[in-house]
């Protein structure tokens, strides 16, 4: 991180050394503003992609483990799993029951029981936390 850092504060310091530098000569002095938002753009076009690079997640892996302890200490139920794994792939609760063959009845208890288990109030919520407990992929 701290060699990241200072590279990034060297090449800072050598564009603001350049600039610098530009200001005396003829050309700077003829064409200044141009030059400057040339840079400017330079600069933070290498430095959106740096962050693209370096500070966002890598791709994810194909393999998925789910988190069977999660599901136990939670008491998520095998029918709920299943309504859980629906849900996240964005079924509504009709769907649901007619890939499940149960009730739509059926289906909203199950939710609610694990808007309940997951501690959540909305079907986003609930998808978002099953996947951060790596529940669902």
């Amino acid at each position: 991180m701290w060699r990241t850092i200072l590279i990034y504060a060297g090449i800072m310091a050598a564009a603001a050394f350049a600039l610098e530098w530009l200001q005396f000569q003829h050309l700077t002095r003829a064409y200044s503003v141009e030059i400057y938002i040339i840079l400017i753009a330079i600069a933070f076009t290498v430095l959106g992609a740096w962050v693209g690079m370096h500070l966002t997640r890598g791709p994810r892996s194909d393999s998925f483990e789910k988190n069977t302890a999660a599901l136990a200490s939670l008491g998520v139920s095998d029918r709920e799993y299943e309504v859980l794994t629906l849900l996240a792939d964005g079924q509504t609760n009709k769907e649901i029951a007619r890939t499940l063959e149960i009730s739509p009845n059926t289906v909203k208890t199950h939710i609610a029981k694990l808007y309940e288990k997951l501690s959540v109030q909305r079907r986003t919520q609930a998808v978002q936390k099953a996947r951060e407990l790596a529940l669902i992929p």
